[in-house]
This record gives structure tokens, sequence and C-alpha cells, in this order.
């Protein structure tokens, strides 16, 4: 989503490397291109002149260190800035137990499927939640909840009769407390727009719940829209918290950037996908190092030891060691993977990758990759060695692909077999001898 504020960023302070130091003079062009880059990215006109003119304040009259440049030291208080204006301090949730959380929003904001996001996260975090149905006229909103609670293993309350969304709030209540739930996630109805019948209805079910968290869940892509849907909400309930969703979008990310300085109220939850999977805790910092392109290997980290088998993976390295490692292992690597989210959003988090655009391409290639495999046998799989025309062609069909994919997919984990070969027994340091003799003939760059 932020992909062009931080191109344009990245622009503004190449412009002041080699000064000696940060002056009026050589900072104006630079934090108006700052500026211009913020309001491009549909940051409200006023967060932006206001985040322009502390970063101005903080850089004027710095001494620049010697261990860093002038773009260096700017990207630090700009960080630190950004860091202010998405929400410092605590973001998490209350420590209630019970805890109930009510869940409001307008029509198509992904209201539903953030409720079993949630109630998946807390899940993990030692909750039994139990989500309450109370959108009782969006056509298929409580079957939707109803699936969604199914497949994360959620327990589930609704009253398919019942047109009182206060009373259905209250037996909600006492169905989580006889099936030992303690925590409860109120899913209410949204409309188009903002109207009475709306806030009335949820401040009614607030009253009877008295829930410990009001959460709005907002569309990060409709911009400053979002801030002002946040703004009348937080208005009439006093909102604890934000969900912005739709944040893996094209959109320009200034709802991000506004809703809390605008608003007074903490985003606490993101949504980066479709899902239930795809959805984290807001941190301030992680995401301003992203806007950056510093990346966040924080997060990176987090989602690989959430998604990967310490048991399996030091299996896996030992297979790799002894240079045995077969398709069948191979498959299973592309699995954990996909389990960590979009190739794209993986890149996001990396140092200096967060610009780099792999398509829907990369995706595509990885479905045909597992697909080739699938059509393999165990046999197959754990020996590619036997694979001679007749199987490859089989395969190709069974695959729904060319010959030639086949073909290139077996040439390029032969690549990755010899490779290990190479690194087992020592052949990592007689690698690494050859590219230092290179080097030293001029045969290989580098001095």
């Amino acid at each position: 989503m932020f992909e062009s504020l931080t191109d344009k960023l990245g622009s503004a302070l190449r412009n002041l490397r080699g000064v000696g130091q940060l002056t009026e003079a050589n900072m104006a062009e630079a934090l108006q291109e700052v500026r211009t880059a913020l309001l491009g990215a549909d940051v409200h006109f006023k967060v932006a002149r206001e985040f322009v003119d502390r970063v101005q304040l903080a850089c004027v009259g710095q001494e620049v260190l010697k261990s860093v440049t002038p773009g260096q030291q700017v990207v630090k208080i700009i960080n630190d800035e950004l860091v202010r204006l998405l929400g410092e301090g605590a973001t998490d949730l209350s420590a209630a137990r019970p805890l109930k959380i009510m869940m409001v929003g307008l029509h198509g904001s992904g209201k539903t499927t953030s409720t079993a996001k949630l109630g998946k996260l807390l899940k993990k975090r030692g909750y039994r939640p139990l989500v309450a149905a109370c959108d009782i006229y969006r056509p298929a909103a409580i079957d939707q909840l109803e699936i969604l609670a199914k497949q994360e293993e959620l327990d589930f309350f609704a009253d398919r009769t019942s047109k009182d969304v206060p009373a259905i709030g209250v037996a909600a209540l006492a169905a989580a407390s006889a099936a030992g739930c303690d925590c409860i996630l109120f899913d209410t109805a949204g409309r188009l727009q903002i109207d009475t019948d709306l806030i009335d209805e949820v401040k009614k079910l607030r009253a009877r719940t008295q829930p410990d968290e009001v959460l709005l869940v907002a569309d990060g892509a409709l911009g400053q829209e979002a801030v002002n849907v946040a703004k009348a909400f937080h208005d009439a309930l006093t909102l604890t918290g934000l969900i912005l969703t739709k944040m893996d979008g094209d959109a320009r990310g200034g709802a991000a950037l506004s809703i809390k300085s605008i608003t007074g109220v903490p985003i606490k939850f993101v949504g980066t996908g479709e899902k239930t999977a795809d959805f984290e805790p807001f941190y301030p910092d992680r995401l301003a190092s992203r806007i950056l392109g510093m990346g966040d290997v924080v997060s990176l980290v987090e989602k690989a030891q959430e998604t990967f088998d310490q048991k399996d993976a030091e299996r896996m390295a030992e297979k790799m060691r002894k240079a045995d490692f077969n398709l069948e292992d191979f498959l299973a690597q592309m699995q954990q993977v996909k389990k960590m989210g979009s190739m794209q959003s993986i890149l996001g988090m990396m140092p200096g990758m967060s610009g780099v655009d792999i398509g829907p391409d990369a995706e595509k290639q990885m479905a045909r990759t597992e697909a080739i495999i699938h059509s393999m046998t165990v046999q197959e799989r754990r020996k590619p060695e036997i694979l001679n025309g007749n199987r490859r062609q089989r395969i190709a069909g069974g695959a729904g692909v060319k010959i030639v994919e086949v073909n290139q997919l077996l040439k390029q984990f032969q690549q990755m077999q010899k490779m290990m070969k190479m690194m087992k027994g020592g052949g990592a340091k007689k690698m690494m001898r050859q590219m230092e003799a290179m080097r030293g003939k001029g045969g290989f760059p580098g001095r």
C-alpha cells in the first residue's frame, strides 16, 4: 500500500547527500517533497503540514554525525515522527476476562471477517472466544460468521428469529458463560453510510452488554473518508481502537497516517489479506520502518516462528546439510512459506525490498510448481532421477502445464542439489577460496 510513498520519500531524502550541516535552505526543498509525498498518499493536509513542521524543527541546526550521512540522520528523525504520527504507546487490548469486544463499522469494511480473524488471534493467545451474530439485516451475515467460526473452531451464537439486537447480545453473554468462554466478540450490523438507526442500535447494544473494547473496522482503502467515518463513530460511541482492513491493496494509505492524529483513537490491528491468517497487531514503529523502505525483520521472524515447526525445521536443515533433499521436502518448504502470506507481503518486510513489485507472476509460478510436484507419485518425488520422458509427459498433463515447464523445474532442482553437495563436507570453504583466488586474478569484481 505504501510503495509510492516509500519511493517519493526516498527521492526527497537522496537530495540531502553530501550536505555537511542541515539548514533551512537545504532542508526546504527536501521537506517540500516530503509534504507533497504525504499529500499524494492522501494524508490529511493538516496532518501533513504539522508533520513537516515538526521534522523541520528537529532537523535544522543539527550537526551531522560523522558516522552517518545527513540523509540517514533525517531518516531517523522522520522515522521517529512517523511513529509518533501513527500512534505511540500501548495498542493492545484490555486484559479483562471475560473480554467483551464490540465490532462496529460500515457495510463492506470487512467487519464479519475481521471478527473471525480477531477470534483466531485471541485463541492463539489462550482465550476461548465466542463470536455472536448481531447483524440481523445483511443477507447471509449470520451464515458467513457461522462458517468462519466453524473453520477456525470458535464458539458461535446466533438467534435467527429475534430482531432485538440488544437482547441477542445479552443472550450471547449467557451462552458464552455457559460454554466456559472467556472472550466474546459481537459482530454488529453496518450500513452504506452512517445513520441515526445504526448509531442508536449499537448504542443500545453497548449499554446492555458493557463491552471492554469498542473496535471500529475501517476500510483502509477509503483514505480520508475512513478518517471521517472513524471520527463520527468515536463521537457517538467513544471507540477504544481501530482495525484497518485491506492494507494489502493498492490504495495510498493516507488513512493509516491520518486516523490516529485526527481521532485520537489508536490503531490496534490491521488486515493484510482475505484469509483469516492475514491479520496482525499494529506496531507503529514497524510500519514506519516499512514506509521508509527499511523493512520489518521483526514481523518476518515472528511470522516464521508461528509458521515453521521447530522439529521440522531442524530435520530439514539436517537433510540439506547431508544433501539429502528431495522434491517432497521442496514441496513441504513451499507450503510452509505460503502460510506466512503472499510473496509480495514477505518481500515488503525485507530491508530495501519494500518498493519491489514482483506482480502476480511469482504467485502463479509457485502454484504451477506445486501442481507439477503434486502430479508426481511419492516415489518420483523422492527419487527425481527416475523421471524419464514418458513420466514427465504424464506429469505435465496432470498438472495442466507444458512439458518444458516440468523440465525447467527439474533442472532448477538439480542445480540446487549440486549446490548442496558442494556445500557438504567443507565445500563452502572451498568455494570461498576459489572466489578469493578469482578476485586476486582480477577475474571476479570486488577489488
